[in-house]
């Protein structure tokens, strides 16, 4: 009487644990594609433009002035990128390459969860109040960038044979260098 529960709750215990450790491979593939994201060449084309002269919140910005925050949301996936609240002249644009940035994001996600595809992977660009306008030495803005690994689900291999949704997942860091290809 008492083997068949305690299979039971060794299976229950087996599948819960497994659970939880997709979970964590999913924030680990999140937390290192947005590192990937930060120091890489961006996902977006048209974050490099000159703030200078543009009117933002009723302000138009002079050489050196602070970007204010909340001046964009770029939202790219495995398709296109859409901008939100951009300044007027903004235009963004997925970029290519072989592979693409956004592609070398998702490899990097993939080394620690090969379950992960193109289709799961959001990167958002978002003005965080950094960066001059004119900066001399690079990109005007410095946005905060979110990766987000979305509609997923975890297949049950014992009790329940049956597809759980797995929580989204999304890390944020702001931009470093955006050069290159490559991250150490």
């Amino acid at each position: 009487l008492i083997v068949p529960l305690m299979l039971l709750l060794l299976f229950g215990i087996i599948e819960v644990g497994t659970y939880a450790w997709t979970i964590n491979k999913s924030e680990k593939a999140t937390q290192m594609g947005a590192r990937m994201a930060v120091v890489t060449d961006p996902v977006a084309t048209g974050l490099n433009l000159d703030y200078v002269g543009l009117t933002i919140g009723g302000q138009t910005l002079g050489q050196g002035d602070t970007i204010p925050l909340n001046s964009m949301l770029v939202t790219c996936n495995s398709t296109a990128c859409s901008c939100s609240g951009c300044p007027a002249g903004m235009t963004v644009a997925l970029a290519t390459g072989s592979p693409s940035p956004f592609n070398r994001i998702v490899q990097r996600m993939q080394n620690f969860d090969s379950t992960i595809t193109a289709a799961n992977v959001e990167v958002l660009y978002r003005s965080s109040g950094l960066g001059y306008a004119g900066d001399p030495s690079g990109m005007d803005i410095s946005p905060l960038i979110t990766v987000r690994l979305k509609n997923r689900t975890y297949q049950a291999p014992f009790l329940f044979k049956t597809a759980i949704p797995l929580p989204s997942s999304s890390y944020s860091l702001t931009m470093e260098d955006a050069s290159g290809s490559v991250s150490n």
